[in-house]
Order: C-alpha cells, then sequence, then structure tokens
C-alpha cells in the first residue's frame, strides 16, 4: 500500500515571508499554505453588516472590532486565519514572530460561510477556535439561509450552541448584546 508524501512543507517563517509580499491573503496550517479565495458581494455585505451590528454592541466597553484584515493565530492549531470579522476587548496582543497585525486573544470570531467554507467553519475551524483561551463567542453566518449559530464559552469553560433564523434573536454573552438576524440580512438576497 502506498501513502501520499507532501513534496513540500512550509515553516512558518516561509509563511510570514510570502505574506510580507503577497498582495492576496493566505492561511497558514500543518506546514501548509492555502490561498483564501475572494469573498462574494452577499459575503461582503454580511460581514460589513456584523461588523456594524458588533461595534454597536461593543458599545463603550475597552472592545475594538475588526475586518478580515486583521490576521488571528491559533497557537494549539499553528493556524493563521483571516476571520471575516474579530472582536478584541482589552489590548491586541500580537503573535510573533509573524507579520504585523497577528493578534492572539479574540473574544468574538465570526466567519460568514460559503460553499467552499462551510463544512471547514462549521467543523474543524470552530475546534480549532475552542482552543483560544481569549475566545467566548463564535458566531457563524449562513449563506444558504438567514440563520446564525452561535457557539458560547460558558464560565466554566463548557461551550453551549444556540442558533436563530429569520426573526429570532441570538445573544453574544462576551459583548452583552442581543443581535438580530433580520438586522444582519437585511439587505440580503439570502432568502
Amino acid at each position: 500500500m502506498s501513502t501520499v508524501r507532501r513534496l513540500h512543507r512550509y515553516t512558518y517563517a516561509d509563511y510570514v515571508a510570502l505574506e510580507t509580499f503577497s498582495p492576496d491573503k493566505h492561511e497558514f496550517l500543518d506546514g501548509e499554505i492555502y490561498a483564501l479565495p475572494a469573498g462574494s458581494e452577499e459575503h461582503s455585505g454580511l460581514s460589513s453588516a456584523m461588523i456594524y451590528l458588533l461595534t454597536r454592541a461593543a458599545g463603550d466597553r475597552p472592545c475594538r472590532v475588526h475586518t478580515s484584515d486583521l490576521r488571528i493565530y491559533v497557537k494549539e492549531a499553528g493556524l493563521a486565519t483571516f476571520p471575516d470579522a474579530t472582536v478584541i476587548c482589552g489590548p491586541l496582543q500580537e503573535h510573533e514572530p509573524g507579520p504585523k497585525t497577528t493578534a492572539l486573544n479574540p473574544t468574538v470570531l465570526v466567519e460568514v460561510t460559503s460553499d467552499s467554507s462551510e463544512e471547514y467553519d462549521t467543523g474543524t475551524k470552530l475546534e480549532f477556535y475552542r482552543t483560544i483561551p481569549s475566545l467566548r463567542d463564535y458566531v457563524i453566518v449562513a449563506h444558504r439561509a438567514r440563520q446564525l449559530t452561535v457557539h458560547s464559552r460558558g464560565a466554566d469553560g463548557t461551550w453551549m450552541t444556540e442558533t436563530a433564523k429569520a426573526g429570532e434573536r441570538v445573544r453574544i454573552t462576551s459583548l452583552e448584546a442581543e443581535l438580530a438576524v433580520d438586522d444582519v440580512y437585511r439587505q440580503s438576497t439570502v432568502s
């Protein structure tokens, strides 16, 4: 029986060198570098709506909402990735060595699914994100239906999942806020 062998395994330093000069974004995982596809207009609109709503929800808290330009490094998984939105409460902790704007301490992460990312965002990436000590809420914005799923870490460290559809609301516990599904999809073509 033959096994598949990788022809090349990249180091994190290789990834940093690529990201420093590349106009495109890449994800790094387990020695592999993956080019990230450009998002659709619908994807961009849903991400933008989440950023707006999270900024309002953060209010006067010492929290800052970031676009997909902020890279997150997940130590346990060796993953460097660009969530669609990130909330960091308190001072930003940067990953070293690495490209600037690589954070270690997100409080809230948001991923808007797509045909190519849905399984990853709701499976493997969810498990990776749960290993981030600072993470309290992971919000998944569905692209097939008007639906938000929030995975929240309780005070005892256990994870709870809440899903809401059109006409309903979900709680973002770390921001002590609720988001209306209809507000996220207000100008969306998703039915």
